[in-house]
Formats: structure tokens, sequence, C-alpha cells
């Protein structure tokens, strides 16, 4: 899907027209991949636009920023406050935000330190990410890529290297005609598809890779599983072996993009009956009505962006 583009983009503290947007060739950034980015959603509530868990998102790209020896001129704070700048300038929601931290022109080699650092934020229409109703499902394949292994790339970090090793299992799955790949950890255990966490049920329980399986620790993956222990749902984070996948009763991804989405099969071996089990529905039931405005926000992850109507604006 092409990007749908809006009028202005925030780059370190200015708005700037979209396609005024723009890097060097021979940015370190280009040469080298390094980037730390994050993806947010704004959802369109009766009360008016609203951004999913701002502050988290802002606070694992400042996370992420930090672990590749990155710095940033900008606080949290200051981040969200410019992510609600862009939406409400835009004027264009519900919409997915990418705010992106990046290394541009100065240094020709690897080293790093003698490239400026260029903050960028930009939103724009998107619709779902895996071409189908979250409550349908989708088909998907184990990859043949392992996911990146502790010490090499580290996962923690939402960097643009690490997504290498995503589009290989991305393409993988698409050419094989599936909707997504999940990667196996250096270990051979799940870790997670190519942009979203796995969750799996088994005999009630509910299941989650930990971090140490090369997960990011995903702001969905989070969200659900506070709604998990609230609905009083058996929860643990362990590692899960991959032929538990062929014989869960329930799987589906969590992610800002996927946000959360049933998986109907893996490897072309049904998952249970192979439609949405009733863990998934209840914690789908949740989940879309509290970003919908169906439901009180009672964990407080909506910040509303000031703006003088209530109704969205979409190009």
């Amino acid at each position: 899907m092409a990007i749908q583009k809006t009028e202005k983009i925030w780059h370190n503290g200015k708005l700037i027209p979209w396609d005024a947007a723009q890097i060097h060739v021979m940015s370190h950034v280009v040469n080298y991949g390094s980037s730390v980015f994050e993806g947010v959603r704004c959802y369109s509530l009766p009360s008016g636009p609203a951004i999913f868990r701002a502050p988290e998102h802002m606070q694992r790209l400042l996370d992420s920023a930090k672990v590749y020896r990155i710095d940033v001129d900008y606080t949290r704070e200051e981040l969200v406050s410019a992510i609600l700048q862009v939406v409400k300038n835009n004027g264009v929601w519900p919409c997915y935000i990418r705010p992106i931290v990046l290394r541009g022109y100065g240094e020709a080699g690897v080293n790093p330190f003698n490239s400026p650092t260029e903050v960028y934020i930009c939103n724009y229409p998107w619709g779902k990410y895996l071409g189908t109703d979250a409550e349908q499902g989708v088909d998907i394949c184990i990859s043949s890529w392992t996911r990146i292994a502790p010490n090499t790339l580290p996962a923690m970090a939402k960097s643009g290297a690490n997504y290498m090793n995503s589009q290989l299992i991305k393409m993988e799955a698409i050419v094989n005609g599936y909707a997504e790949g999940i990667a196996l950890d250096a270990e051979g255990y799940v870790s997670e598809g190519s942009g979203e966490n796995v969750f799996v049920v088994r005999n009630g329980i509910l299941q989650t890779a930990p971090l140490g399986s090369s997960v990011l620790p995903g702001i969905t993956r989070d969200s659900v599983l506070q709604i998990a222990r609230e609905l009083g749902i058996q929860v643990v984070e362990q590692v899960i072996p991959r032929e538990l996948l062929y014989i869960a009763e329930e799987a589906f991804f969590t992610g800002t993009a996927a946000e959360v989405t049933s998986i109907r099969s893996v490897d072309k071996i049904s998952v249970g009956k192979g439609i949405t089990g009733p863990i998934t529905k209840a914690i789908q039931k949740e989940f879309y009505a509290i970003i919908r405005g169906e439901k009180p926000d009672r964990f407080n992850w909506l910040t509303m962006v000031p703006v003088s109507t209530k109704q969205p604006v979409t190009v």
C-alpha cells in the first residue's frame, strides 16, 4: 500500500512540508542502517482523535537510541507533544504515526559519532496491516530465517537495521502464499513475526515468548498482558517450542500495525478449529472497545489530540 502523504512533517522541532523531508544519499543511515523508529496509531474516538500509548512509544524510542549511543535532544514529553502537533496540524485521523531518529550526513565510515542526529515525525492514513479482519485470522508459516541472535543485534531496540531480518521473514512468507511468517530464535524456540509479537493458548493458559527469545518489548503485547490479567486469564511468559503452534488451541499476533489479529493456521495446520477462539475473542473485544471509545480508558492508554473538530478527516 502506497503511503498517502500529508501536509507537514515534524523535523528537529519544526514543521516542514512533506516533500522537503529529504536526506543525502551519503547519510550514515543510508549506508549503515543507523536509525531507530516507532510505529504509533492514532484512533478516532467519539470525543476526538487519540494517540495509543504515546508516552510508552516515545520512551521505547529513546531507549532504542540509548542502546545505539544516539544522543537525542528531546525529552519523552517533548516528543509526545510533537506527535500531537503533527496530527493536529495535518488534520488526518485515524492514522499511523512514524517517529524516526537517524544519523544523517557527516561521516563516511562505520564510526557514527560525527554524523548529526535527525528526528522526524510524520503521520498518514493506514488500514489493516495484514489485510484481513482481525477476527477472521491469517494463515502463516514458520520462517526458514532465524531471528537475530542475542549479542549480535539488540532485539530490544527497534532499529532500522533489525528490520532487514524482518524483511527476509516477510518476503519468504509472501512468495510462498502466506500473510506472515514467524521466526524462531537462535535456540529454535518461537520468537516473533516480522513485525508482531506472538501469543498462543494451550489448555486455557495464555503464553508468550520472553524477551530473551529475541523479542521486541511490544507496546500492544504489554497491553494484551494487562487485559488478560484483568480478565482473570492465566498468563505465562516462557519459551515456546515450535510444535506448540501446531497443537495450540488458539494463537494470535499483537502489534501496533497488526493490533490483535487471530492466527488461523501455521504451516497449513489449523490452529484449534481454524476459527478465532474464546480467549482471543475476549481480548480482542476489550482491546477494540477501549481504542474505539466504546469503553472507558481505564488503563490510561489514550492521549487526546487537542483539535477543534471531533470529525475524522482522512485523505
